[in-house]
């Protein structure tokens, strides 16, 4: 719920801060930033007792969002399946095997160790001094 609520506020000020064509402005309500605030918070803290004053809404709600969660995931990944078997090329078959087969950490201790960078320091300090 709190996912929905932060998402709510930053498309609430992602649209605030657009732009807006002359032809399409609307009159500025006559509300001041103390208003919106003290509003704010009214409104948040009538949200956090809404789950005491209407459990079965927010049971719900609950179900309902875990079932939207679980479409998307199913639909993404059968959207990505569908994608990804029509994009692949049969020449990647081999270097796909290939890949699977292979150890992915191929990197040696010294492979993965920093270059040495002592003398660099040094040098400006001599530069400094011949100045």
């Amino acid at each position: 719920m709190f996912f929905l609520m932060r998402t709510a506020f930053w498309l609430s000020i992602v649209i605030l801060l657009l732009p807006t064509p002359d032809s399409m402005k609307t009159p500025e309500p006559g509300i001041g930033a103390a208003q919106a605030v003290t509003a704010a918070s009214a409104t948040v803290s009538d949200m956090s007792q809404f789950c005491t004053r209407q459990p079965e809404a927010c049971q719900v709600g609950s179900h309902a969002l875990t079932y939207l969660g679980n479409k998307a995931i199913a639909s993404t990944k059968w959207l990505y399946e569908k994608f990804a078997a029509k994009t692949e090329h049969p020449a990647a078959a081999p270097a796909k095997a290939l890949a699977e087969t292979d150890s992915q950490n191929t990197l040696t201790q010294a492979d993965t160790a920093p270059a040495w960078r002592g003398a660099q320091p040094q040098r400006q300090a001599e530069a400094r001094r011949s100045q």
